[in-house]
């Protein structure tokens, strides 16, 4: 009677020679598959990153520090450069917000007491209706007035400098570096007193 060969000694039949080039280009194929995967990625990430940064419709920039946005009426551009040299503050209103409405009186009285020490921006965000409601309710007409872009429903800059309702107000020194954000509406108290704080502005009229 013959000895049996235990079965995991025993040899496995070499793979055929056809089946194992097959298995070969399977592998390349996969590689290449990655790759490109891979780039494709890499690529959808960096321009929705500059979507993000340039607003949807790809008309400016809402990068806090260097902001660029069309103006709310006609073919103008609102640049955070453009006020070099001069302090900012940066308000956001929209027809609908209530707190904007209790807010942009002491705004108006407040900027037409700085005018020429300290500039008044007005930005539109997150607008459902009329954009002009709220400038011409409060008779802010003659601030530089942008519309903002990107994020959700226009709120590309309100979004980056940490917005969520409404209104924030941002302040910037005359070098254009941001120095402080408000999350909601300042009083005119308050706004006076912040002013004097950032700028030097004197806290009474």
């Amino acid at each position: 009677m013959g000895t049996k060969t235990p079965p995991h000694r025993r040899k496995r039949p070499a793979p055929a020679p056809g089946r194992a080039a097959d298995r070969g280009r399977s592998r390349a194929t996969l590689r290449r598959t990655l790759v490109v995967l891979g780039v494709v990625l890499v690529v959808g990430v960096g321009l929705v990153a500059t979507a993000l940064d340039r607003g949807s419709d790809g008309e400016g920039s809402t990068d806090p520090g260097a902001f660029d946005l069309p103006a709310l009426q006609g073919d103008g551009r609102i640049r955070l450069a453009d006020f070099e040299g001069t302090p900012v503050v940066v308000n956001f209103f929209a027809s609908w917000c209530t707190a904007c409405d209790a807010e942009l009186p002491g705004y108006a009285k407040v900027a037409r007491e700085l005018d020429g020490q300290v500039a008044f921006v007005g930005v539109n965000a997150q607008e459902t209706g009329d954009p002009l409601f709220m400038p011409e309710r409060h008779g802010i007409t003659g601030w530089p007035l942008a519309r903002d872009i990107g994020g959700r429903n226009g709120s590309g800059l309100h979004e980056a400098l940490g917005g969520r309702g409404m209104p924030i107000s941002a302040f910037y020194d005359a070098d254009g570096n941001l120095l402080h954000v408000d999350l909601g509406a300042l009083p005119e108290p308050v706004l006076r007193q912040r002013l004097h704080d950032l700028y030097g502005t004197p806290t009474v009229a």
